[in-house]
């Protein structure tokens, strides 16, 4: 004899009516526990995986939007930072490469790490935005007593202000004319507090060239602030011309070239592409992760907590669920000998013991989300959890939602902690029949 009824899910009819018991019992208060810990655990991993990509993703947004994706210089220099060769700017990919949109390329795929024979065509995701010389020169300020060694970055009129201007603090970006160049230079808060300068203040830079000292007398204009320590203490915005003349190079010399590119996600392929299809052989192009790998790296090693943080909360739901299975099993020891004694399989009846954890995680997820997503909501809104801007360039934790990653970790989450439970629902394979139904 078998329990049967047609185009009736016997196993999910008979959680459901379990699920939904009214009775007082001790496993009532194991399944809230249960909910809560699910809840918990998906709440964190929401918020630690949107904080971790909210992170990553305005940390680069300052550093590219400073430098830029791709640098161009000359192949005869080496990689400092200060260390510049000219190189001409009547160049045939200037300015006309922002022109190029999105690039076809052709990539393995790979499975599990082993690639696939089969390959078909892909594109990028944006291509190239925007494309302005630079040329940089380093220098020592003197302000009465008080001297800071600093880096010049000079511009043209090509400059892109769209980053820079969000975070201007006082006064405004430099005006270059058309006819002489100007002595307005914009400096960092950071630079400014250490000198105790303000706007429409001036201060004289001091430099060497050819084993020769020359001065230069400047006026702050604006002062801006991106909390990029490192970088805000080191460097100051100059008219490009400035730079021309103390380095003895005519109008169209300059150190180099910043690339902006629509999506930082091709900056390899296009990197590579510029290098081998456009750039001359006494150009080389380098990657801002390559000209400052540090920052990136540090950056990487977000990604293990990430894992760990993740790791750890599924292993405390994974624990409680099984916790609660076992509670649930015992239980209903008595129904289970019913069901069995009626010719329900042992499959059969682990499936309802299944089916009632899906119910209660589904439950712990739903209330993960509305906590954790809800958290992070107010968090973008309001920004009620502060950073030292010194220690992590940031004022406040950065919140970035990802639907991808939101579906993966409710999906991953159920189906784990689902497989994890298969074992101890076999328990009810070991429970007789006529055992369980006397020891009611």
């Amino acid at each position: 004899m078998h329990l049967y009824l047609p185009f009736v899910n016997v196993a999910w009819f008979i959680a459901t009516k379990v699920a939904r018991s009214s009775s007082k019992t001790f496993s009532r208060v194991i399944i809230r526990i249960a909910v809560g810990t699910v809840a918990l655990s998906v709440a964190v991993m929401l918020l630690t995986t949107a904080l971790i990509r909210g992170f990553k993703q305005q940390i680069s947004e300052k550093i590219f939007g400073f430098w830029g994706h791709i640098h161009i210089t000359s192949a005869d220099v080496g990689r400092s930072i200060v260390e510049t060769r000219p190189i001409s700017i009547n160049q045939d990919f200037y300015p006309y490469i922002d022109t190029i949109g999105r690039l076809q390329f052709v990539q393995p795929h790979r499975i599990f790490g082993y690639k696939l024979p089969i390959q078909w065509p892909q594109y990028t995701r944006g291509g190239v935005s925007h494309i302005q010389a630079f040329a940089l020169k380093p220098g020592i300020i003197k302000v009465k007593d008080q001297i800071e060694g600093i880096i010049l970055k000079g511009i043209g009129r090509d400059f892109d202000w769209s980053f820079l201007e969000q975070y201007l603090v006082r006064g405004r970006p430099l005006e270059l004319a058309d006819e002489q160049p100007t002595r307005e230079v914009l400096i960092s808060q950071q630079t400014a507090d250490r000198l105790q300068i303000d706007t429409a203040d001036q201060f004289v830079v001091h430099f060497v060239e050819h084993n020769q000292q020359i001065r230069r007398r400047f006026k702050v204009v604006g002062i801006y602030k991106t909390g990029l320590e490192e970088y805000d203490k080191r460097f100051a915005l100059v008219d490009i011309r400035v730079i021309q003349q103390l380095m003895g190079w005519d109008s169209t010399q300059v150190a180099g070239f910043e690339i902006f590119l629509d999506d930082i996600r091709d900056l390899t392929l296009f990197a590579d592409y510029i290098y081998y299809e456009i750039l001359p052989n006494n150009l080389w192009a380098e990657t801002i992760r390559e000209k400052f790998p540090e920052i990136f790296e540090w950056l990487e090693l977000q990604d293990i907590n990430e894992v760990v943080i993740i790791a750890l909360m599924l292993i405390v739901s994974v624990l409680n669920m099984v916790t609660m299975l076992l509670i649930l099993i015992l239980e209903r020891t008595n129904m289970i000998g019913i069901l069995k004694a009626l010719g329900y399989t042992n499959w059969g009846v682990r499936r309802i013991f299944l089916y009632y954890a899906a119910w209660i995680i589904g439950n712990g997820l739903l209330w993960g989300n509305v906590i954790g997503l809800g958290l992070g909501w107010l968090q973008q809104r309001y920004a009620f959890i502060r950073l030292s801007e010194a220690d992590y360039y940031l004022k406040a934790a950065p919140v970035s939602f990802d639907l991808w990653s939101i579906l993966l970790i409710n999906v991953g989450s159920l189906i784990v902690i689902l497989l994890f439970l298969l074992l101890p629902s076999w328990l009810v394979a070991r429970i007789h029949p006529v055992k369980a139904i006397r020891f009611n």
